[in-house]
């Protein structure tokens, strides 16, 4: 699984429903595990499978179609809602995605993506509706994630003088997920610059 996060170029995953909550991403009878791993396999677990002994999927949801696949998943308004599960970021990374985009996001899921290396991009109405169509178009339509810059845009054929969206990041997630530090391997590479702050301070 992968920690840092630089640029994400990949085809998307398009999941077109507003409101979704933490428990419908992993749902609550999975989160007896206490380990990051295995949560990816009960990802959307209700709206993929007809129940928890058949592992039929339903047929008609996106993550079910292999039409669509990536390392991004474009989400509808208020996406992460609900409980504070922090699972609900475990379940998506450990499904394989590194990127989620909505236009809106609730504060306590986001903050758990970002600590746990899963990147929520933030953009406008407007061009979440343009991505989504041209998803629906070609399912094999791109997304360029540049998280030095803070861009997302569409790439590839038809899409060479499209414009780009700026989304907002803290410099201290964005400096965490672009080495794969989590807070304590952050500290550990000020270390220096906490010893000299503390030395040239002494009494």
């Amino acid at each position: 699984m992968s920690r840092q996060i630089n640029i994400v170029r990949s085809s998307a995953v398009p999941l077109n429903i507003e409101n979704v909550d933490t428990d419908q991403i992993i749902p609550a009878r999975f989160l007896k595990a206490t380990s990051r791993e295995g949560f990816g396999k009960n990802l959307f677990r209700d709206w993929r499978f007809e129940n928890d002994d058949d592992n039929r999927p339903k047929p008609g949801f996106r993550l079910n179609d292999p039409t669509y696949g990536g390392k991004i998943l474009v989400a509808a308004k208020n996406f992460g809602c609900g409980s504070s599960r922090e699972h609900a970021a475990w379940a998506i990374k450990d499904a394989g995605f590194d990127v989620v985009v909505s236009s809106f996001f609730a504060d306590i899921f986001k903050n758990n993506s970002l600590n746990n290396f899963l990147l929520p991009v933030t953009v406008g109405e407007k061009f979440l509706q343009t991505v989504f169509n041209a998803i629906e178009t070609d399912p094999k339509t791109e997304l360029e994630v540049d998280l030095p810059s803070q861009t997302i845009r569409l790439v590839g054929p038809g899409y060479e003088h499209s414009e780009a969206e700026k989304f907002e990041i803290s410099d201290y997630k964005k400096t965490c997920l672009l080495n794969g530090y989590d807070d304590i391997d952050y500290l550990l590479s000020v270390k220096d610059d906490i010893q000299r702050y503390e030395t040239e301070r002494a009494i």
